[in-house]
C-alpha cells in the first residue's frame, strides 16, 4: 500500500541535470529549503495522459500558483535528463522545473517507486502530487492504487483548490478564423485589448465550414469559444465583452 507523507521531510537527493551541455548537480535543499513547492510526479515523459493533461495544465496555471504563494512546481519523473529537456521543450513547458529522477531514489523515498514491468517500463513513480514548505510535505493527493495509470486526483485544479481555493483561473479562449478576414481581425484585436491570451485556429477554405458547422452550428467565421461557451462572431463577441 502507498504510504501518505504528510508532516515529513522530503528524501535527501541530489540530481544529475544537463543544462547547456554541462553536467550539473542539483540538490533538494536548493529546490525545497525556505520554499512552497507544488510537485507532481508521473510515470514517464512523453506519455499519453501526462503528456496531453497533466503537465500542460500545471504549466497553464502555474502564473495562478504564484500569485497566490508558490514559488515554484517541479514535475519529478523517473526519467534521465535528456530525456526530461526534451520532453520540457516537446511541451514548452516554461513554468515548469523538470526534475530527472533518473535512478529513482527520490520516488523510492517517497515510497512512490512502483514497479511496471508489464509495460516495459521497469520502476517507475506512481502519479502524485504534493504541497512542500521548507522542504516538509504538507499535503499530498496518491492517485488510487488500482488497475491502468488512474488520473483522479493529483491534477492541477485539484492541487489549485487546496492551495487557493478562490482563486481566478486563466480564461480559455478560443477563435476559429480564416485568413484575411476583416471580422476576425476585429474579434482578435477586441480580445487583445481585453487581455485575453487566446488560441487562434485557422481554418481552411476546403474544411472551414464543416469545422464552424461542427462546432458551433454556424458557418461563418470568427467563432469565438470562451470557457467551453460558444460566443460567436465579432458582434456577439463585443456585446459579450461590453457587458
Amino acid at each position: 500500500m502507498l504510504k501518505n507523507h504528510e508532516g515529513q521531510r522530503v528524501p535527501n537527493v541530489t540530481f544529475r541535470v544537463r543544462e547547456n551541455n554541462d553536467w550539473k548537480n542539483v540538490t533538494t535543499d536548493e529546490l525545497f529549503k525556505g520554499k512552497t513547492v507544488v510537485v507532481f510526479s508521473l510515470p514517464g515523459a512523453f506519455t499519453p495522459t501526462c503528456s496531453s493533461t497533466h503537465l500542460p495544465r500545471y504549466n497553464e496555471l502555474a502564473p495562478v500558483f504564484k500569485q497566490n504563494g508558490v514559488d515554484a512546481i517541479l514535475c519529478v519523473s523517473v526519467n534521465d535528463t535528456f530525456v526530461m529537456n526534451e520532453w520540457a521543450k516537446d511541451q514548452e513547458s516554461q513554468n515548469i522545473v523538470m526534475i530527472p529522477d533518473g535512478n529513482g531514489e527520490f520516488t523510492e523515498g517517497m515510497g512512490m517507486l512502483v514497479d511496471k514491468a508489464d509495460l516495459g517500463f521497469g520502476k517507475r513513480s506512481w502519479r502524485y502530487s504534493m504541497l512542500v514548505k521548507d522542504g516538509v510535505v504538507s499535503k499530498m493527493f496518491i492517485e488510487p492504487e488500482k488497475e491502468g495509470d488512474p488520473f483522479e486526483v493529483s491534477d492541477a485544479d485539484t492541487m489549485l483548490a487546496h492551495v487557493a481555493p478562490n482563486a481566478k483561473k486563466p480564461d480559455q479562449v478560443v477563435v476559429f478564423s480564416k485568413e484575411g478576414c476583416p471580422f476576425c481581425a476585429k474579434a482578435k484585436e477586441l480580445l487583445t485589448s481585453k487581455g485575453f491570451d487566446f488560441i487562434d485556429v485557422a481554418l481552411e477554405h476546403k474544411t472551414r465550414g464543416k469545422v464552424l458547422g461542427a462546432v458551433s452550428g454556424k458557418m461563418t467565421a470568427p467563432q469565438v469559444f470562451i470557457n467551453g461557451q460558444l460566443i460567436g462572431g465579432s458582434n456577439e463577441l463585443a456585446a459579450y465583452l461590453a457587458a
